[in-house]
């Protein structure tokens, strides 16, 4: 997760168990826009078996079910699952096991991922080959609730949702840029996934393209630095969400917040 980042120092800031592991959220977000609801990214999921499950140590009484019942929702209310790429643990949860078959779980839901994206996630190179588990996949195409986004940059895909697009983590990775309350707020997925991430070189050991990922960074942490944007961290396991600023030695953190201390409207 830390990337060539030495341990000596990551440990100070993720501290790491017994067994060389650090604890990380898998956290969602829920959009709700005029009639829609618009869940982005959706977890691990529950299908797997033991074996699988017993690599990531699970823990916590956290689930989508019960997030989404806090604020009166069931995931049949879902209207689009917006999926920012297909590694297991942000899309695992699109899939459910009914009997001996795999039926999506937002049955009343469009999912949307993007052709570039979806050809690599069926045709994976050998080192992603892991994250890319075909059982969260191939029964959403099979499903015909799929749907793809047009390939272009910062290009509005509903009113006040627009998708930047990112290359470094892996090909085609969508992050939706969320306008509410004349504030910007961006879903930031694998490309910033704690706070700490926010030093240039500190870039997962898991990214395609590291090198991409770091121009991919200094490119918007400037635009949000200038335009004083929320942040949303998927896994950081404290940290919500964050806000940047222009220092001497470059773009850093100015201040980490909850999503329901902002003036945002949005509800995680």
């Amino acid at each position: 997760m830390h990337g060539v980042v030495p341990k000596s120092m990551w440990n100070k800031v993720n501290p790491a168990d017994e067994n060389n592991m650090c604890s990380w959220a898998m956290r969602c977000l829920l959009v709700e826009h005029g009639l829609r609801r618009i869940l982005i990214d959706n977890g691990m999921g529950t299908k797997q078996d033991a074996k699988f499950f017993g690599h990531y140590y699970l823990h916590g009484d956290d689930t989508l079910e019960k997030s989404l019942a806090t604020h009166g929702f069931t995931k049949d209310d879902i209207t689009d699952v917006f999926l920012t790429h297909l590694h297991f643990d942000h899309c695992g949860g699109s899939i459910e096991r009914v009997g001996d078959k795999l039926v999506p779980a937002f049955r009343n839901a469009t999912y949307w991922s993007n052709k570039t994206h979806w050809a690599s996630a069926l045709e994976p190179n050998e080192r992603e080959k892991a994250s890319f588990l075909r059982e969260n996949i191939l029964p959403i195409e099979e499903s015909g609730q799929l749907k793809f986004v047009e390939m272009e940059d910062n290009k509005e895909w509903m009113p006040d949702i627009r998708i930047r697009f990112v290359n470094g983590h892996t090909d085609a990775m969508m992050l939706p840029q969320i306008r509410c309350n004349d504030r910007t707020l961006l879903y930031c997925a694998d490309l910033l996934p704690s706070a700490h991430h926010v030093s240039l070189p500190w870039v997962m050991g898991y990214d395609m393209r590291p090198l991409d990922t770091l121009s991919e960074k200094k490119r918007l942490f400037n635009e949000a630095a200038a335009g004083d944007w929320l942040l949303f961290l998927e896994h950081d396991p404290v940290n919500e969400c964050c806000t940047l600023q222009q220092t001497e030695r470059g773009v850093r953190v100015k201040d980490m917040m909850s999503l329901e201390s902002t003036d945002i409207n949005i509800m995680k």
